[in-house]
């Protein structure tokens, strides 16, 4: 979904960090695995313990940290990193301003 007042580059850069930081990180590990007949289909039950979180969180941390510090001290790289992740992420929905 496309909207004409979001700048494209920083669609384009949002939707890489986030594959390249949450979707290709422990997140992926819990989204792989199978369903838990019990509980997948009832809200108000967590689905991911708090030490996954924790691990899904720090590690976005640390991804989104060295993109930042690629993306000073190595424009060419960070760009090609941007476009990877793109790759992944290019037919996700644009961002909205929140």
């Amino acid at each position: 979904m496309q909207n004409s007042n979001l700048d494209p580059e920083l669609v384009k850069e949002a939707k890489a960090i986030v594959a390249l930081a949450f979707r290709n990180g422990p997140i992926e590990n819990l989204h792989a695995g199978r369903q838990c007949p019990t509980c997948s289909c009832e809200s108000g039950y967590s689905k991911i313990t708090d030490a996954e979180m924790k691990t899904i969180m720090k590690n976005a941390v640390d991804h989104v940290y060295k993109f930042s510090v690629i993306k000073k001290s190595d424009p060419l790289r960070y760009k090609e990193i941007v476009d990877y992740g793109n790759d992944v992420a290019s037919a996700w929905d644009d961002p909205v301003m929140p």
